[in-house]
């Protein structure tokens, strides 16, 4: 059975990065180039100072729910990719990013995970970040086995449960890669976010393997 172990976790990214990362860097630049693509056809309003901002056009209100929905859509083919490309990075595609068939209930585990995170942060920070930690697996549960919200949030809290602390330290370094990454004229982002896509979902085939 799997050891769980935050190095091995940051180590299997960076190793599987190295095998395609051109695949990988492709892959992350279009969860962030597609839901933006509304918002700059159609940009919000200007605020001028002192002014109350001006009411949005309709253009506008369409653009953001669109961009919202295909935000959703990036997620979700970023946990499906991400899954294919632990599992065999040598094969994945870019059409792997493609997955609408969960949609809805990718939607519904979002909208509670969100939920109790944020209710969990407000009741004196702690309790949401372990909500957080305990919850995150749920969406690649969602996308792998077709679950829906609540089977997916209790079967990520089962599989996570006794590995909060450790989680928390995979998920404190992983910031750290990523604030490097940013530092590094954002060029870093390009090697930093798809290295942490590995390592998070390395993280789940670990726990998930141990859960049984």
């Amino acid at each position: 059975m799997p050891a769980f172990s935050i190095g091995d976790c940051i180590s299997f990214g960076w190793e599987t990065f190295k095998k395609r990362p051109g695949i990988l860097i492709g892959a992350f630049l279009l969860t962030i180039i597609v839901p933006a693509i509304p918002g700059l056809l159609f940009p919000g309003p200007e605020l001028v100072p002192g002014q109350p901002p001006p009411m949005p056009t309709a253009p506008e209100i369409i653009a953001t729910l669109v961009g919202m929905v295909l935000s959703v859509f990036a997620h979700l083919g970023a946990v499906l990719f991400s899954l294919r490309a632990h599992d065999d990075v040598e094969h994945v595609q870019i059409s792997d990013l493609w997955n609408p068939k969960p949609f809805w209930r990718f939607l519904g585990t979002e909208i509670i995970f969100s939920i109790a995170v944020f209710v969990g942060l407000l009741l004196l920070v702690a309790p949401g970040i372990i909500l957080a930690l305990g919850f995150g697996f749920a969406f690649y549960i969602v996308v792998e086995r077709g679950a829906g919200p609540i089977k997916s949030l209790e079967e990520s809290w089962r599989i996570t449960r006794g590995y909060k602390w450790q989680l928390l330290g995979l998920t404190l370094v992983i910031i750290g890669i990523n604030l490097l990454g940013a530092i590094a004229f954002l060029v870093g982002l390009l090697v930093s976010v798809p290295v942490s896509w590995l390592a998070i979902t390395h993280a789940y085939r670990t726990l998930q393997a141990r859960a049984g």
